[in-house]
């Protein structure tokens, strides 16, 4: 072998290395956030259906604040207190950040007021135990209409154009130095019989028009 060539093997063994380096010092962890999220999703509809058992079968969505529910906070600034009244059957704040959550202020560390812009999930108004494919909850990372949503009151009928955002569960194939791809966008949802779905955007706009809505009305707290 000559110099040249030696140097030619060198050079592919060192450019194979620096590929596969950065995959092996910093592992995906978007799959273990992933599983957290739904985790966290499954206690949030056990705790929604227990409470919903210590209260005359209604969730706090359906009872009035004097009553001890949040009928009358869903369409303003205080829909997050919905999962204050719950605070018994959550146990800790921590269930209602999802770990892949970039767009929120981190998690709460308690049920007061510091819960108010740490919740990563949606409320679904309608929600009801007659009706198993209601929208209960769900990661709040969609868009309408190509727009991200804000807190308050989103109203979607079954031909409104929704989406996951790509700022949360998503697939992305990356190289080092050619590209970054975002190739799956995904999100989770809670139905109203307290089970949770992956759902990718058609699945989410089928959800809609597996409801039997007229309208969908979620709280983004």
């Amino acid at each position: 072998m000559t110099l040249v060539e030696a140097i030619v093997v060198i050079f592919v063994i060192a450019f194979l290395v620096l590929m596969i380096l950065p995959a092996i010092i910093n592992p995906p962890h978007h799959h273990g956030a992933y599983v957290n999220c739904i985790n966290n999703l499954k206690q949030l509809g056990l705790a929604y259906r227990i409470w919903e058992g210590d209260n005359g079968d209604k969730y706090p969505m359906e009872r009035s604040v004097t009553n001890g529910g949040t009928m009358e906070l869903l369409g303003g600034p205080d829909a997050w207190k919905t999962f204050q009244v719950m605070s018994n059957e959550l146990s800790t704040p921590k269930i209602l950040f999802c770990p892949q959550d970039s767009g929120h202020a981190g998690c709460a560390t308690n049920f007061g007021d510091d819960l108010k812009n740490k919740i990563s999930y949606f409320i679904g108004l309608d929600a009801s135990e007659a009706n198993p494919n209601l929208l209960m909850s769900g990661d709040d990372h969609f868009l309408v209409n190509n727009a991200p949503v804000k807190p308050g009151l989103v109203e979607m009928t079954a031909n409104t154009s929704i989406a996951w955002g790509t700022n949360r569960h998503v697939s992305v194939e990356t190289h080092k130095w050619v590209f970054k791809k975002v190739t799956g966008v995904w999100g989770n949802i809670v139905l109203a019989d307290g089970s949770v779905q992956s759902v990718s955007n058609p699945g989410l706009t089928n959800w809609l028009q597996k409801t039997g809505l007229a309208t969908n009305r979620l709280a983004i707290p």
